[in-house]
């Protein structure tokens, strides 16, 4: 045979075979319809969900104090340990302010000093009834006095100390750096953001599912807690479409639904030791899922209508019934998995189900039968009517 004869022949047995799936059927002359008999199976599925990615600390860092930016002492994307110094503040006056309550309590510390004097004398000269009992507790009052203006002054040092703190902007946690939107010399206060610290060591992830499915993980052995100790782990897709290199786990589970989407929130946690990652992110929660003993059928051999979905079932007359099947929503693109409709032991037809009518008697073959009689017609048709339209 010729090489564009050959081209042609597997071209049109390439057809038949084609014509063999759900929606047709090679012409075989003699009512013969492949059938698989239903059997279990175990199947794997998955189900995906939106999420949103956050480090574990994400920080808003704030300044206390009203001021020009004196100093950014760090850069976007840098780490940052726990207490570095990120940002300096305009301080003069509060340093002012220290050195004035610093002379203060100088001063009171002095008016102690000379008040306790006084007093320890004036209790000598008490003793030895030099003066009287007024003027000993008038020596004690002034003493208590000169006392508590000290611990007045203290307290008004360390309130100025404190102030002077605010321009020392300084992380609160370990974690890298984000924008910088305010740079040196700019004017800030407490409602401007200067910077976010997120510790994006490890990640959390936030995913929402239904109440009904909340409502499953609930009824789960051991309740809710128990049915996320048993939960499996979860896969993140990434913006780009790509899976992430390590799996996560479910952590905690939100116990408010929320009213506008009927949806619980869900946090898994990845682990990011690449910081691939970042605060603020957006992927893709895949969670999988497995069924024993489950009925699958290829989604080739159902037909649907009105988003129902109906197989063709042979009953012991060797008609076909046709008969609703419900299935469950997630699946692989190419199966489904019965939720209801067929069980074990159950004979559907497999392919050129659009053929059929519900009540037609068909003679059941295998599906090896049926792939055999496509080779064979392909064949026949190469021998006779390809030759024919080579010739034309």
């Amino acid at each position: 045979m010729s090489k564009n004869k050959m081209m042609l022949a597997a071209a049109v047995a390439a057809m038949l075979v084609s014509c063999g799936g759900g929606g047709g059927r090679p012409t075989f002359g003699d009512n013969e319809f492949p059938v698989e008999t239903v059997s279990s199976q175990s199947a794997a599925l998955q189900t995906n969900y939106p999420a949103t990615i956050n480090g574990i600390q994400d920080v808003e860092i704030r300044p206390k104090t009203s001021g020009f930016l004196t100093q950014v002492c760090v850069k976007e994307g840098q780490t940052v340990s726990a207490g570095q110094l990120l940002f300096v503040i305009d301080n003069e006056t509060f340093q002012a302010q220290v050195r004035q309550a610093q002379a203060a309590v100088n001063t009171a510390q002095s008016g102690v000093n000379t008040a306790k004097l006084t007093f320890e004398n004036s209790k000598q000269l008490h003793a030895n009834k030099v003066i009287g009992d007024y003027e000993l507790q008038t020596a004690e009052n002034t003493y208590l006095s000169a006392q508590a203006q000290l611990a007045q002054a203290k307290a008004a040092l360390a309130s100025a100390k404190e102030a002077l703190s605010y321009c020392y902007v300084k992380s609160p946690v370990k974690g890298v750096v984000g924008t910088l939107p305010f740079k040196k010399g700019a004017l800030v206060s407490a409602s401007n953001v200067l910077t976010h610290v997120a510790d994006i060591s490890q990640m959390d992830v936030y995913f929402s599912v239904t109440e009904k499915d909340l409502l499953l993980l609930s009824k789960a052995e051991g309740g809710v807690s128990g049915a996320i100790d048993a939960f499996p782990p979860v896969k993140l897709l990434l913006a780009d479409g790509s899976e992430y290199g390590y799996p996560g786990k479910v952590a905690t589970v939100s116990g408010v639904i929320d009213k506008s989407t009927g949806s619980v929130q869900l946090k898994a946690q990845f682990p990011n030791p690449d910081k691939l990652l970042k605060s603020g992110g957006s992927g893709t929660i895949v969670v999988p899922q497995s069924a024993n003993d489950a009925i699958v059928i290829p989604q080739s051999v159902v037909v649907e209508v009105q988003n129902k979905k109906f197989v063709y079932l042979l009953n012991d007359s060797n008609k076909v019934a046709y008969t609703e099947i419900t299935v469950n929503p997630q699946n692989d693109g190419n199966n489904y998995i019965v939720t209801s409709g067929l069980k074990i032991g159950d004979k559907y037809v497999t392919n050129g189900v659009t053929k059929l009518t519900d009540g037609q008697e068909i003679v059941p073959i295998t599906p090896q039968r049926y792939q055999e009689k496509i080779q064979e017609q392909a064949k026949a048709m190469s021998a006779g009517d390809i030759v024919g339209a080579m010739k034309k």
